[in-house]
């Protein structure tokens, strides 16, 4: 059961971020497939909060450019200076109605696996207990560096201590806050506006709340998740790349119980917005990035990389490394293969070894087998581009466009030269440099005629393996064709 009391979010992701010896805002680091801060913004959401705060400070720009990207909706609040977690919290208090009277659920922008069932739960035993504070609480192994969990009387909770704060004895229980809670609103404000900075950080700690709520007589509570990672933050790029690994742990788990084969998990990256349909198969060294999705029955890898591409039904791909592109049902791609963005193949299509598009539009049943370059071009349906094809799209100055119709084949090492266009049930011939459109029906050749020079081995080079080769050759007799006696003998 969840509440159906107003709620509103702070996400505080205002901190400095030194550990991550980065340019780049801590938050806006990624993990499967989002930033940190993005994770936090896609859970929260799923609450459906009439208000969701993001609270920043180091690199505000930088991150409230990004939200505005992933969510235009989030209110953002400044915190100037970072003075604790009860400061910032005062800050996003700042984005929310004065008259605001439900609950305030506050998390952090770099804690990603927190998951929004988790928060459900907190919330629905802030409301069962009748609890003016609620805790998101962990036990683990190592408390050391967390704040500790002081249990009261009735399991409330009788405060929280920081680590460099506790008592020896305090330092040895394994109850550990996660730094995510639940306030009725008017408890936090009230509390806010009474925490000091006595203490040995010498900061605001919104944890002092929770201890003037308790001397008020007003009941706070804690909700332990037997998910302690769940809670697990990011303060630098040891720990973002433990979560990193262990975010996409949980996407493959989930992935193969709903019925995608993944034949080597320690090997495949797959991002949280990818979505991926039963049976289909990825093989080893896969990644899968962005808006990627996959339908039914495509096998995917190994050695492939895609980003923001569309898979069809029963296609196949492998060592291909593929953004922005569509590829249609039954199609094949790869070996070798590099889809650039604006690709599309058609259904039973080829893109095939060493093979490099961009802005090509392939038809259904069109092969672009080998070695060849297809930029800025319209292959039509059937068509057949023979090995070592070029589309020459780029003048120096513009790109053109070349079309090659329906059912029409281009010799091997064709080079055409766009803006061309080559009309259905055409034909090319082989190392053409097409420069001028070809009919329907017509065969365009655009080569010197070959001509056979005797003895030019024998004067231009003399002496070598070639010319020893060749004059062996020329003295040999020739060989008569056996007759029927000798066949029978």
């Amino acid at each position: 059961m969840t509440s159906h009391r107003p709620s509103a979010v702070i996400i505080m992701a205002a901190g400095l971020g030194t550990r991550m010896k980065s340019a780049t805002p801590k938050v806006l680091h990624e993990i499967g497939g989002r930033t940190l801060v993005g994770h936090a913004v896609v859970t929260a959401r799923a609450l459906a909060p009439e208000q969701l705060v993001v609270v920043v400070g180091t690199g505000r720009e930088q991150v409230e450019a990004h939200l505005a990207t992933i969510d235009p909706g989030v209110k953002t609040a400044v915190q100037e200076k970072q003075l604790g977690t009860g400061d910032a919290v005062r800050a996003g208090l700042t984005a929310v109605p004065a008259e605001f009277d439900g609950v305030v659920i506050v998390t952090s922008g770099d804690v990603p696996l927190l998951q929004a069932e988790t928060l459900h739960e907190l919330i629905a035993e802030h409301d069962k207990q009748s609890n003016a504070v609620t805790v998101l609480t962990a036990r683990v192994p190592d408390p050391t560096g967390y704040g500790r969990i002081l249990p009261g009387e009735g399991g409330t909770v009788a405060g929280i201590v920081e680590h460099k704060d506790a008592t020896p004895e305090q330092r040895q229980i394994d109850e550990i806050n996660a730094g995510i809670y639940v306030f009725d609103a008017a408890t936090l404000r009230d509390g806010l506006s009474r925490i000091t900075t006595d203490n040995a950080q010498g900061e605001l700690y919104l944890t002092d709340v929770l201890a003037i709520a308790k001397r008020d007589g007003k009941r706070v509570g804690a909700f332990v998740t037997d998910d302690a990672m769940q809670t697990e933050g990011v303060n630098d790029r040891v720990q973002l790349a433990t979560l990193r690994a262990e975010l996409n742990r949980r996407t493959l788990d989930a992935l193969m119980r709903s019925g995608v084969t993944i034949v080597d998990p320690n090997t495949t990256w797959v991002d949280q917005t990818v979505q991926l349909a039963p049976d289909v198969t990825l093989l080893p060294n896969t990644q899968l990035h962005g808006t990627t999705t996959v339908a039914t029955g495509a096998i995917i890898g190994p050695d492939t990389t895609l980003t923001d591409v569309e898979v069809g039904e029963d296609a196949t791909i492998i060592r291909c490394h593929g953004s922005g592109a569509i590829i249609g049902a039954q199609a094949s791609v790869g070996p070798f293969a590099y889809l650039r963005p604006g690709t599309t193949l058609g259904v039973a299509g080829k893109i095939g070894t060493f093979v490099e598009t961009k802005n090509a539009a392939i038809a259904d049943g069109a092969k672009v087998p080998h070695l060849t370059y297809a930029g800025d071009a319209t292959i039509g349906e059937g068509a057949n581009i023979g090995a070592g094809t070029i589309f020459a799209n780029y003048d120096g100055v513009e790109k053109n466009h070349t079309t090659v119709g329906k059912h029409s084949f281009v010799g091997s090492n064709s080079v055409l030269v766009a803006p061309r266009t080559i009309a259905d049930g055409a034909y090319v011939a082989a190392g053409s440099a097409v420069t001028d459109d070809i009919e329907p029906g017509q065969i365009g050749v655009a080569r010197g005629r070959q001509r056979n020079i005797d003895g030019w081995v024998a004067r231009k080079r003399a002496g070598s393996k070639t010319a020893k080769a060749a004059e062996a050759a020329q003295q040999e007799p020739n060989q008569a064709p056996l007759s029927d006696t000798d066949e029978k003998a």
